[in-house]
């Protein structure tokens, strides 16, 4: 082999194949803060958080295949056949990331039809937490107890969803039976008691206190009350608490199941 032309292509090739490393690494460098800028600007413009991560990830993976495109034809790749490669490429790769792409999709209803939100406590897929993130491919939640569940977005979209931040109010259930000894209106008057002097009860829907069922060894009032949503758990805990003092300085009894043994000697 010549060593004179040998010589000449890498000096040729040399060239080319360090501009390239150059360009991509200025191009990763200028992606970088290209989107510092991006997420720097949202929050300014108080974008929607939900939208962030999503519009920041696509962003980042379309800078890249572009950057890559770039490199690649600065190598000397003809841009024609390199786009027909890459065409084909893509179909394969499509059709092996199929859960990807889907993925991909859900992450696209979900903030279109936008049945929750970052910040929303939500039921979904099995999981159940506060929304912390959507991604392109996956959404993050965030379990009372701190844990975090990364759940793909196309198991989200198909599923059923259960928002318990959507609405402004929510009902807080209880069931309280006491024994048929009792006195019902004494009973109700107690539960109405306590409701009216919680300053976290909504008057408007009223409270509903009922008489609801004959149980097998109790009588059980259904206690129904509005708050707003953040208050759910607190006036949830602080009710039974209440409820359960009441009955004691009132001397009402609360059943609970009871066998008795008789003892039979030969």
């Amino acid at each position: 082999m010549d060593l004179n032309a040998l010589y000449e292509q890498l000096v040729a090739y040399g060239g080319k194949i360090v501009l390239a490393l150059v360009v991509l690494l200025a191009g990763m460098i200028a992606i970088k803060y290209f989107l510092k800028f991006l997420r720097i600007s949202f929050e300014k413009k108080n974008l929607d958080v939900s939208l962030r991560p999503f519009l920041l990830s696509l962003t980042k993976v379309t800078l890249m295949i572009l950057l890559f495109i770039t490199v690649a034809s600065m190598l000397g790749a003809q841009m024609t056949s390199f786009i027909a490669v890459l065409g084909s490429a893509g179909l394969a790769i499509g059709l092996a990331l199929q859960g990807s792409l889907s993925n991909f999709a859900g992450g696209v209803l979900i903030l279109i039809l936008k049945p929750f939100k970052v910040g929303d406590y939500i039921e979904a897929a099995g999981y159940s937490g506060t929304v912390e993130e959507i991604q392109m491919f996956y959404t993050i939640l965030v379990t009372p107890d701190n844990k975090k569940i990364i759940v793909p977005n196309s198991n989200m979209s198909n599923s059923g969803t259960v928002n318990y931040s959507s609405k402004p109010t929510r009902r807080v259930d209880f069931v309280f039976g006491v024994g048929y000894e009792a006195d019902i209106f004494k009973v109700k008057n107690i539960l109405k008691e306590i409701a009216a002097n919680d300053p976290l009860v909504l008057n408007d829907p009223e409270p509903q206190i009922v008489l609801g069922e004959h149980d097998a060894s109790s009588i059980n009032f259904y206690y129904r009350v509005w708050c707003e949503s953040k208050d759910y758990w607190t006036i949830y805990f602080e009710t039974m608490e209440k409820v359960k003092i009441a009955f004691d300085e009132e001397g009402i009894s609360i059943p609970f199941p009871q066998m008795d043994v008789h003892v039979v000697n030969q």
